[in-house]
């Protein structure tokens, strides 16, 4: 690729990055850190992009098109641009939770763990964010099964 497509590319993907609530906050510069240490991947319709029990390596974010999220077979969840997936698992080192499948053609930001873990320790916004989003998901989860 030539680096003014680099750039190009670069810069669509930092604009992404711009509108989902977890790098909101973040500078461009920051934003390209993370741009630089991510890579991006593009999937047809159809393909897994994370199974259920698998170890998880890498967290994804939807740039373009939809996923369904499946737990035990079951659909749980939809996941569109913008969607984070695959976070959990690079954070506790436990097993993915859930199968995500491709619904569209999607292109994909994939988050290695080392990137993810530079991100936290270089983009204090970024830690707290995702402690917002844990936090919320306890209590969507406390409220689902408590009431």
């Amino acid at each position: 690729m030539s680096t003014l497509m680099h750039m190009a590319s670069t810069k669509s993907t930092v604009d992404h990055l711009r509108n989902i609530a977890l790098f909101s906050e973040c500078s461009t510069k920051e934003l390209g850190l993370v741009v630089k240490n991510s890579s991006e991947r593009v999937l047809k319709a159809g393909t897994i992009i994370m199974d259920q029990g698998q170890a998880g390596r890498e967290a994804y974010v939807i740039l373009e098109g939809s996923a369904t999220v499946k737990r035990n077979g079951k659909k749980i969840a939809s996941a569109k641009a913008g969607s984070v997936i695959g976070e959990l698992s690079l954070l506790d080192q436990g097993p993915r939770t859930a199968a995500v499948i491709a619904d569209t053609d999607v292109r994909l930001l994939v988050i290695s763990e080392r990137a993810l873990k530079n991100a936290i320790e270089n983009i204090p916004v970024i830690s707290r964010k995702l402690l917002k989003a844990l936090a919320t998901r306890v209590r969507e989860l406390d409220r689902a099964h408590f009431g």
